[in-house]
């Protein structure tokens, strides 16, 4: 019961999980960041030195950083601390009494948030359940989630598919999630470009809302 203890694999490349069905244009007056779960008690389960947890962290950052400067709000999801058993329900058949102090609580180094942002409890796999997600989207008129975070095939592809099916575009971070196993990574990344978002990378997403930023800014000067 609990996590299981996660070695270090090799990030899957574009050449893995290109092929997507859809090609939607991120757009920073329309996108919302989520970093997803990337707390102590998550993190800590990679096996010490990990370099992919550390990769992945590095590029959570740079998306953070750039996400940040366009004005594009981020959002961190968070699962609280010494979960009542009415609260945590069946994830205790699958996963145990979960995070159990303050401490695995915290939101790993290197991603604190910042003034401005957004910090969800969040009870369930999918980042949309029991938290004010959707409703958030809507009254700041964005409908395009931008995913990264952990763990790929369980709460990352889960809120991504929710986002589809409540006609928010996800776009799943391939290079910006982590999870565990190369296999279970790969799977989730094939699977969510197949049936429900768009996987890109890091860079990509970052040239993408530079590129549409620079665009309005151009179309604002004409006028």
């Amino acid at each position: 019961m609990g996590l299981p203890r996660i070695a270090s694999y090799r990030l899957p490349t574009p050449d893995e999980y290109a092929g997507g069905r859809v090609a939607w244009p991120l757009d920073p007056r329309r996108a919302v960041v989520l970093v997803h779960d990337m707390q102590r008690h998550f993190i800590d389960a990679y096996a010490e030195p990990d370099q992919t947890i550390a990769e992945v962290v590095s590029t959570i950052a740079r998306v953070l950083g750039h996400a940040r400067e366009q004005g594009v709000p981020v959002v961190y999801t968070a699962q609280p601390p010494g979960q009542a058993p009415a609260d945590r329900g069946l994830l205790t058949d699958f996963w145990g009494a979960g995070l159990q102090d303050e401490a695995g609580a915290r939101i790993v180094a290197g991603l604190s948030p910042q003034p401005g942002d957004v910090i969800l409890t969040k009870w369930r796999y999918n980042a949309f359940i029991r938290t004010p997600l959707r409703e958030l989207l809507a009254e700041s008129g964005r409908d395009q989630l931008v995913v990264t975070g952990v763990y790929a095939h369980i709460g990352c592809l889960l809120t991504a598919a929710d986002a589809f099916m409540n006609d928010v575009q996800p776009f799943l971070v391939a290079d910006a999630v982590a999870d565990f196993s190369r296999e279970d990574h790969l799977a989730a990344l094939r699977y969510a470009a197949s049936r429900c978002a768009r996987v890109l990378a890091a860079d990509d997403v970052i040239a993408e809302l530079s590129h549409a930023e620079l665009s309005h800014v151009a179309r604002e000067a004409v006028r």
